[in-house]
């Protein structure tokens, strides 16, 4: 009698369905097999443990248990719990008054028999749902996320005793149910960071609101102290809030990293990471022997801030121009290949030299043109093209230090912003991968971004002085559809093209 249980395999920001088979013969041994990865092979002295604490054993004979797909690599100690439920079918010391084919049950066993936690619940409950199966058991704490699935039975269990009671119908089991849409919108978090507390720098405040408004990248270019750090920190509360899709992408890409458990299973504000400079480019992209996903995966329908972007290794910097253009990442093995989506905002600062101050002679610590340049060099200039704002930050005047006033609160430039994104939203509805401007592709802009005359030769113009490139172009004429949508206008004017061309600071001679 061969006995099956399902469980679940992770693998990239999806899931794969794994069978495990249980044969019991004559003879003595423990054999498992399927290609499994040393915590799986040391599950068997987690299981006897368990079930001997709960009242059962591993009985003295020959017990085969095969993994299926076998050619499959499986990882992670989260096949104890059905691991134990096939053997113990399997050698009749319950019976199943329920049809436990129907379920896919994951979970890590603790020797006493209670559960820890797993990471990917919620891939593995989109799966589920995808090939039929009637619900999901795992352990209590990702009870809620594997819930944000409609339609799926989820429960949530505290031990393998609570299992073995509702299959073999002796004690039923709660089922979690969560509204998302309900859950979101109770969302009542206040964040620490608000624009209201920023003296000065309007200009800055309007660049950061296009580029929220528009989802475009930003670099911050000024002297230590003029406020880069605490502007880059404020651009997540101007942002429109998570829709429901992008909420579930958030959280499967974390739930995948494992970060969700502590988060209460869902991802509910948008991500801001910010690696330091001595990040390698594997934490950065993602990877490793067993791949997971990097920082601009986590930063996924969010903020990745790079501060300081010059002290940031070259060849890690590199590595984010094809996922900054293609907004996901592909890393390959030799035997598999998974992609993860990265479509996240970039803002970096920077000084614009060595000393940390503009070559104007108004401080004491100056770097010379040559000095300036060699800095600057640090980063390539594919990756500045890049990015879609380049803004110079000044230092703060006292008269604006000392002003007791407050500034405009973060929750007035967010109804701005959501205000354009509704616009974006209706101008792509028709588009599955486009939901806001700095998205567009080439037909896209050569459909929404149509220039008169006058847009058109102050645009020319600006190409010939800059000598700018075509992909500069198309991030003039994104940045330029930003700002009318802001303004809630129809065509795209001089007054826009002008204003996005002024963004373009390091494009003009004396920067590069």
């Amino acid at each position: 009698m061969v006995t099956k249980i399902y469980g679940s395999a992770v693998h990239g920001v999806d899931a794969i369905t794994i069978t495990i088979e249980v044969h019991v013969n004559r003879g003595i041994g423990y054999h498992l097999v399927g290609l499994p990865d040393n915590a799986i092979k040391e599950s068997n002295y987690r299981i006897a443990a368990a079930l001997q604490n709960n009242g059962y054993k591993i009985p003295g004979k020959k017990i085969t248990l095969n993994m299926a797909p076998a050619d499959m690599r499986k990882e992670g100690s989260a096949y104890d719990l059905p691991l134990a439920m096939g053997i113990l079918i399997a050698t009749e010391q319950i019976y199943c008054q329920k049809d436990i084919e129907e379920y896919i049950i994951m979970g890590e066993l603790s020797l006493d028999g209670t559960l820890q936690p797993i990471i990917g619940a919620l891939p593995i409950t989109i799966q589920a749902k995808k090939e039929g199966f009637k619900g999901i058991i795992l352990p209590k704490q990702n009870a809620k996320e594997a819930a944000i699935v409609k339609d799926m039975e989820v429960y949530g269990v505290e031990n393998i005793s609570q299992v073995i009671e509702y299959f073999s119908k002796l004690k039923p089991l709660k089922r979690t149910i969560i509204d998302i849409e309900t859950d979101l919108g109770d969302n009542t978090a206040v964040s620490k960071y608000d624009f209201e507390d920023v003296k000065g720098q309007e200009s800055i405040k309007r660049c950061m609101e296009i580029a929220a408004a528009g989802g475009h990248n930003i670099i911050l270019i000024g002297p230590p102290g003029s406020g880069k750090t605490m502007l880059a920190k404020r651009l997540p509360t101007i942002l429109p809030p998570m829709t429901i899709p992008e909420t579930l992408e958030t959280t499967k890409i974390h739930s995948v990293a494992g970060r969700t458990i502590t988060r209460d299973g869902i991802v509910k504000e948008r991500p801001f990471r910010s690696p330091h400079h001595t990040i390698s480019d594997v934490a950065l992209v993602g990877g490793g022997s067993y791949p997971k996903p990097g920082e601009i995966s986590l930063a996924h329908n969010g903020v990745l801030f790079l501060d300081e972007l010059p002290e940031f290794k070259r060849s890690v910097l590199e590595v984010m121009r094809q996922p900054l253009e293609d907004r996901e990442v592909t890393i390959s093995r030799a035997k598999f290949t998974v992609t993860y989506p990265a479509s996240f905002m970039l803002v970096a600062s920077m000084n614009p030299s060595p000393s940390g101050y503009f070559n104007d002679g108004s401080s004491a610590f100056t770097s010379t043109p040559a000095e300036m340049q060699r800095y600057l060099g640090k980063i390539s200039g594919p990756l500045l093209d890049r990015i879609d704002l380049h803004i110079e930050v000044t230092p703060v005047k006292f008269e604006e230090l000392s002003d007791t006033r407050k500034g405009e609160p973060s929750k007035e430039i967010r109804k701005r912003v959501v205000k354009a994104r509704a616009i974006q939203s209706e101008r792509f509805k028709d588009y599955e991968e486009i939901h806001y401007n700095a998205q567009m592709g080439v037909r896209q802009i050569r459909k929404f971004c149509k220039l008169d005359d006058a847009s058109n030769k102050m645009l020319e113009t600006a190409m010939k002085k800059l000598n700018l490139s075509a992909r500069a172009y198309d991030r003039i004429l994104k940045v330029s559809r930003t700002i009318a949508d802001i303004e809630n206008s129809k065509d795209i004017n001089v007054s826009h093209i002008a204003e996005a061309i002024q963004y373009r600071s390091l494009d003009r001679e004396g920067w590069v």
